[in-house]
């Protein structure tokens, strides 16, 4: 109940924010003013409870624009209603896809709007007298902020520079820049402070901070081509533990809620998971059955399974899986190659029973020998082991694969920015 109290009160004071431009303003007597809030470590729980929700929760969120338009771009899965018109419009890809894209236009919203109430979060936090319960505060802000920043610097070609009116851009590199140095400020405060036991008790289930904030470095390090400092920080992630964002009854799965129940908006392509038939996952991969289930009487055939099958289902953060591709991709761009092969057939030979999200393909180790061969072997596995994560146009343009497999480099920018600031960069024409 108190989780749910401090719910409320955020909701209500990001209500505030958004009326800032109204002539009026009006008072719940009954509900914290802004500074009550803000001054109160048990408020800031509230304001970084309700941030997540807006990443993660509804239809409206970071977590579905980004699965989704990474789905449809990247051919994982196909439309089932043209009706949905922000869908269909990724499913055609190229200059289908503009600035009125419903979707585009609530992942550039819902973003900014994380940052601008985690900076204000880490702000506050740092002004509090409990250093141990403000490490808890700033960590659950900064991993909201940091995939805000990454998931706008992996669909767009240049990011805003920060919150704000008539604001400047920067390139995407500097985008990822951004999101580790707020991972960085994070990790010191905790080094510094160790998170409490105070903050813990009070904090919402799920989030496995210290891991969580590795992770996303090793992530955002590996895009940056920062290939030695991304092997550092993956290795700091325990994969034996999980990371999630949890839902229940009332607070419901985004994706399971909107394309898995309806079945009126996307399914899985098939079981090539929307991989071109050379790298096509093999019969016996594990990894299909986990992702993809069967529907044998009503079509489509192939249905989302995985982590979106279910209203309660939780969403990993990271894989831990990712982090031995993460490794694997480093070691093979900078020529250790055996290396290289032996954290890829780490995840090749993976069983269920292994894997603590039960993702496992249990195939035969690999044999490739070239770099070349290796990487290939990597990006395939990527692309099954990560299925509709979000983050296969990153790696699709990472590893150079033929424009013809993707429906866009990058997207354009939503209208409720254009029309607003005179900054905006042109649209990529791909």
């Amino acid at each position: 109940m108190k989780k749910i109290k401090y719910i409320i009160q955020t909701t209500f004071l990001l209500g505030m924010v958004s009326l800032t431009s109204c002539k009026k303003d009006f008072v719940n007597p009954n509900a914290p003013t802004t500074d009550q809030v803000f001054s109160s470590a048990r408020g800031l729980v509230g304001v970084n409870i309700g941030n997540q929700r807006t990443f993660a929760l509804g239809g409206a969120s970071v977590i579905y624009g980004v699965v989704t338009a990474n789905a449809f771009t990247t051919n994982e899965v196909i439309l089932m209603n043209s009706g949905n018109t922000a869908e269909f419009q990724f499913s055609k890809g190229g200059a289908s896809v503009d600035a009125t894209n419903t979707v585009l236009g609530n992942i550039w919203t819902n973003s900014n709007k994380v940052i601008y109430d985690a900076n204000t979060v880490i702000n506050a936090a740092d002004a509090l007298n409990d250093k141990g319960y403000a490490s808890g505060l700033i960590a659950h802000a900064s991993i909201l902020k940091a995939l805000a920043i990454g998931s706008m610097s992996m669909l767009w070609e240049k990011v805003p520079e920060k919150v704000g009116t008539n604001v400047n851009f920067i390139d995407r590199t500097a985008g990822f820049a951004a999101a580790i140095a707020t991972i960085d400020n994070a990790l010191g405060k905790i080094n510094t402070n160790a998170i409490s036991a105070s903050y813990s008790s009070d904090a919402v289930s799920g989030l496995d901070y210290v891991n969580t904030l590795n992770a996303l470095k090793a992530r955002y390090l590996l895009f940056s081509g920062k290939n030695a400092e991304a092997i550092t920080a993956a290795n700091l992630v325990d994969l034996t533990k999980k990371s999630t964002f949890n839902y229940d009854a009332v607070s419901t799965n985004p994706i399971f809620t909107v394309a898995t129940a309806t079945n009126n908006v996307y399914q899985p392509i098939d079981s090539t998971l929307g991989l071109p038939a050379t790298l096509a996952p093999t019969a016996g991969d594990g990894r299909i059955a986990f992702y993809t289930s069967i529907n044998a009487t009503v079509a489509p055939r192939f249905r989302i399974n995985g982590f979106y099958n279910a209203t309660t289902a939780s969403i990993p953060v990271y894989l831990p899986s990712e982090m031995t591709l993460i490794k694997a991709e480093a070691y093979a761009r900078t020529g250790n190659l055996a290396s290289a092969l032996t954290e890829l057939n780490k995840v090749i030979t993976k069983t269920a029973a292994s894997d603590p999200f039960k993702v496992g393909a249990n195939l035969a180790a690999s044999t490739a020998s070239t770099s070349d061969a290796i990487l290939t072997e990597i990006y395939k596995n990527r692309c099954i082991e990560l299925y509709m994560s979000g983050l296969k146009l990153e790696d699709m343009r990472r590893f150079g694969r033929a424009n013809s497999e993707r429906k866009r480099n990058f997207f354009p920018y939503p209208f409720k920015e254009r029309d607003g600031n005179p900054n905006t960069p042109a649209d990529p024409s791909f």
